[in-house]
């Protein structure tokens, strides 16, 4: 599966450019991104393709030097599942208990 890498989202499509996957993260402002949207057509889920998503999306968004806000309930699920992308995550929603 390729990704594209956007100024907000990461996506992945079929040979007839239809939407298989997506991660969208609009800017908040000039520090902070929104995870506000996490998508795998049904055909593709069970496969962790989302986890990858939300993978690369961390990767990008931490080189661009910003921080996360996670807005969409999988990002904060995820983020809960996987402390050590944590480190960019500003809101506490998405914090584990100590």
């Amino acid at each position: 599966m390729e990704y594209i890498t956007k100024s907000d989202r990461i996506v992945s499509y079929d040979e007839s450019q239809n939407l298989l996957a997506e991660v969208t993260f609009p800017k908040r402002d000039d520090t902070r991104v929104d995870i506000n949207h996490v998508f795998v057509d049904e055909s593709l889920r069970g496969q962790g393709i989302a986890s990858h998503l939300m993978k690369l999306a961390y990767l990008e968004i931490k080189a661009r030097g910003m921080k996360i806000i996670a807005k969409c309930p999988y990002a904060i699920s995820w983020f809960k599942k996987y402390p050590e992308y944590q480190d960019i995550v500003i809101n506490v929603k998405t914090k584990t208990e100590e």
